[in-house]
């Protein structure tokens, strides 16, 4: 069935979205047509808002406003601590536990040699400079548990810890509410390494 062009170009650019197929890009195009015009107006004035106000800080890499972020202006934050993630959205789950005070350092991707991805094409060189910086003793690396990630996760190792800076790494294992008999072997090899006392 062929759309009248103006629909067919709205799912065409749907369906660029990650995640997005050709079904649900039809879907949220009808859904985004039975919208009244201001919900409509307010969605692209957001869209253009985030695209052209939005920056990546020139420090750690997040996005953000103003440049530097927030985050790395805070002086209440522990400066010791740099916590490295693959994307912006991971800083953002990190600051919703409000466990962590350190600072973050964003990848903007991982080291990947199946898709031709190598450590300079992501935002590793920003990092060691950044490390130059004395008041810095722990490095934590929070990558996925994905091969891409561990392969990132060990290349950063390799380069930090000549500098004598602790190189940690976040810990695997069961999450919390699954059971043993679904998880796979590497979740249950990672359980059992990073196990605590009682």
């Amino acid at each position: 069935m062929y759309y009248p062009e103006p629909i067919a170009k709205l799912i065409e650019s749907f369906s660029k979205l990650p995640g997005i197929g050709q079904k649900t890009a039809t879907r949220l195009a009808f859904h985004t047509i039975a919208m009244d015009d201001q919900d409509v107006n307010e969605f692209a004035k957001n869209l253009l808002s985030a695209k052209r106000d939005l920056r990546f800080c020139s420090i750690c890499g997040n996005l953000t406003e103003k440049d530097p972020c927030e985050i790395c202006t805070d002086n209440s934050r522990d400066k010791s601590m740099i916590l490295v993630v693959e994307e912006p959205k991971d800083v953002l789950a990190m600051e919703k536990i409000r466990e962590y005070r350190g600072l973050y350092h964003v990848l903007h991707g991982t080291i990947s040699p199946m898709n031709g991805i190598s450590p300079d094409e992501i935002n590793i060189k920003s990092l060691i400079q950044r490390l130059s910086d004395t008041t810095v003793t722990e490095v934590i690396i929070a990558t996925n548990a994905t091969s891409d990630g561990e392969a990132t996760a060990m290349y950063l190792a390799r380069m930090i810890k000549p500098a004598g800076i602790k190189v940690t790494r976040l810990a695997r294992g069961l999450a919390v509410g699954s059971d043993i008999e679904y998880a796979d072997e590497i979740t249950l090899s990672k359980a059992v390494e990073n196990r605590l006392e009682l």
